[in-house]
């Protein structure tokens, strides 16, 4: 679904990833993991078309498409959802509003029939219900006065509506309580663990991965991945620290 080839990518002149080489399969979840400054972030803004991130090298192939070739809206609507390590407030735009605007937009560009407002209220209660999620907040201004742990499941239940393909979730769990990220997780396999999509999790702790088990980890230390194996990486990283396994 997703492979990278020797990518390299810079911010404002200063070199981030420095030769990053992924395949994610579909029906895979994969973890990314690694240090403070390591790329995890920059990896994610790259996918998603983020401006101001230049790639200067290197490939990206997603469902047989060049990603880097596509705006940022084409990549939503080819099925790229990238999730926020700090969802952003869009003060006067209306959860049902933005989401709404956002799936249709996305059914335009793949040449479906928008929703009505009927099936699209059914779509998104269905959703904010899975997450445990208050059906008045769908009311509210994007994420505007939302608890940390509220814009992630907000985050998430936009994720749902959406339906994509491939999710990059930037340390989703940051900020979550333990109840919170347990709603969010199984969020996460219920949205996403199916044949024909995948997920790429951006994280720096074990516990999102109790919820959401990993096919494959990857640790990314200095713009490239160093190491990469099962499940029981991360456990080893929870343990040894990125020194002593990415070494």
């Amino acid at each position: 679904m997703l492979k990278i080839e020797d990518l390299h990518a810079e911010i404002d002149g200063k070199a981030i990833l420095k030769g990053l080489t992924l395949e994610v399969n579909a029906g895979e979840v994969h973890a990314i993991m690694g240090p403070n400054g390591a790329g995890k972030s920059t990896l994610g803004y790259v996918l998603g078309g983020r401006p101001g991130y230049e790639v200067t090298q290197g490939s990206v192939t997603f469902d047989g498409q060049d990603l880097l070739e596509l705006e940022p809206h084409e990549r939503a609507a080819a099925g790229v959802f990238l999730g926020f390590q700090y969802p952003v407030e869009i003060p006067g735009v209306s959860n049902v509003q933005f989401l709404r605007e956002s799936l249709n937009a996305q059914r335009v560009g793949r040449g479906e029939k928008p929703l009505s407002g009927g099936e699209f209220l059914k779509l998104a209660r269905e959703q904010a219900a899975g997450l445990g999620l208050d059906q008045e907040m769908l009311k509210r201004p994007v994420n505007v006065g939302f608890s940390g742990g509220e814009k992630k499941r907000n985050e998430m239940v936009q994720m749902g509506i959406i339906d994509p393909k491939f999710a990059i979730l930037d340390e989703t769990d940051s900020g979550l309580d333990i109840d919170a990220l347990r709603i969010v997780g199984d969020g996460i396999n219920r949205i996403m663990r199916k044949a024909d999509k995948a997920v790429l999790l951006i994280t720096h702790y074990q516990r999102l991965l109790d919820y959401v088990q990993p096919d494959r980890v990857h640790v990314l230390a200095d713009g490239r991945i160093v190491r990469s194996g099962g499940p029981e990486l991360a456990l080893a990283l929870e343990r040894e620290g990125y020194a002593g396994v990415a070494a």
